[in-house]
């Protein structure tokens, strides 16, 4: 009994333990984990002084519209597009005859109110002389003094309503405040336009822009004070120099770019208005590290690539300093030199550690 109870017990432990040697068995009998193939990309600095080229066009540095401050009958426009206009030239006249007869009103008005001052003043000079002689009461001194006083108030009125009038008689006409050239003219002749509707646009003759459509990541990869080269595109020979005088504080909402405006130093005559330009634009003055935006995952909250070793090809997660965003391309500060290899595509499914194949390459 104490053998058999004995053996039974062994085979019991025997039987426990199969599944478990089995299992160790199985597991050190595991084939090794295959490398996980990436892409990758070997970096190099980019070399310094890149240029960019941009087209714009020439515009005027100070270009201004032209108003009537009131409404009315158009009743000739003289803008014609590209003429020159003298400071002080008729540019565009209003049918005035509403004007004029309230002038005359205002100008009779002025006559009686005038009248009746002198009346009124006769009257109080006599009801002075008779007061002081004791003819007169108080009461009728001050009353003709009251009257003396309301008709100097009535010519006051009277005086500023004829200027109002005078006024709206010359706001009939529109000229020129400075010297310039038509770009743009409105309403002709027969038409009704409201005050303050444009009449014609004038550019001022004391300076000149070229105008360019910015992608947002050259703003941001560009100082503002920047020298720009700016040459005719049909005649790359006639060139001057430009710096950025104003950046649009606000993208155009169809093309996201912003509109830059170069101040042209002593443009010559060629560059007309309306005339297409290139802008050339030193990009950096050092060297440049770029990666694929693709490269890029985060690590503690933190821009961060993975960086495979090229010895035991296995990978490491690297923080590194961004110093530009762009479409497709990042722009690196820091975290990353030449020769490093950085993967681009998989970087989601790589682990700190882990063993790498190359496309192209061999571990």
């Amino acid at each position: 009994m104490r053998d058999s109870s004995g053996r039974w017990r062994c085979a019991v432990v025997v039987l426990a333990l199969t599944p478990i040697l089995a299992a160790c068995e199985q597991e050190v009998a595991a084939p090794p984990q295959e490398p996980r193939q990436v892409r990758s990309v070997v970096i190099e600095e980019r070399k310094a002084g890149e240029t960019l080229t941009l087209t714009g066009r020439i515009e005027a540095e100070d270009e201004v519209p032209l108003a009537f401050r009131i409404g009315g009958r158009v009743l000739e426009n003289n803008g014609k597009l590209g003429a020159r206009v003298l400071s002080g030239d008729l540019v565009a006249r209003l049918e005035s005859q509403n004007e004029e007869n309230q002038l005359r009103a205002d100008a009779a008005a002025l006559a009686a109110a005038e009248a009746q001052y002198t009346q009124a003043r006769g009257h109080y000079e006599r009801q002075k002389t008779l007061f002081r002689q004791g003819w007169a009461t108080r009461a009728t001194f001050e009353v003709a003094e009251k009257g003396l006083r309301t008709a100097a108030s009535q010519v006051e009125a009277a005086q500023a309503r004829l200027s109002a009038a005078e006024d709206l008689l010359g706001f009939t006409e529109l000229r020129a405040d400075q010297d310039g050239v038509y770009t743009a003219v409105g309403p002709a002749a027969g038409e009704v336009v409201q005050a303050g509707q444009m009449i014609v646009r004038v550019a001022r003759q004391d300076g000149r822009d070229a105008v360019f459509d910015v992608p947002s990541q050259v703003i941001r990869g560009t100082p503002s004070d920047i020298e720009i080269s700016v040459a005719l595109a049909d005649d790359p020979n006639v060139k001057v120099r430009g710096t950025v005088r104003e950046v649009a504080p606000q993208a155009d909402p169809v093309t996201r770019t912003f509109e830059v405006k170069v101040s042209l130093e002593n443009p010559p005559e060629s560059m007309r208005l309306g005339a297409t330009v290139n802008g050339t634009i030193q990009m950096s003055e050092a060297p440049v590290i770029e990666i694929p935006a693709a490269a890029l995952t985060r690590a503690n909250q933190q821009p961060a690539v993975w960086v495979v070793d090229p010895a035991a090809f296995t990978v490491s997660l690297r923080p590194i300093e961004i110093k530009r965003f762009g479409e497709n391309f990042i722009g690196v500060a820091g975290g990353l030199g030449s020769g490093d290899i950085v993967v681009t595509a998989g970087v989601q499914a790589l682990h700190d550690g882990q063993k790498v194949r190359l496309i192209g390459n061999q571990p």
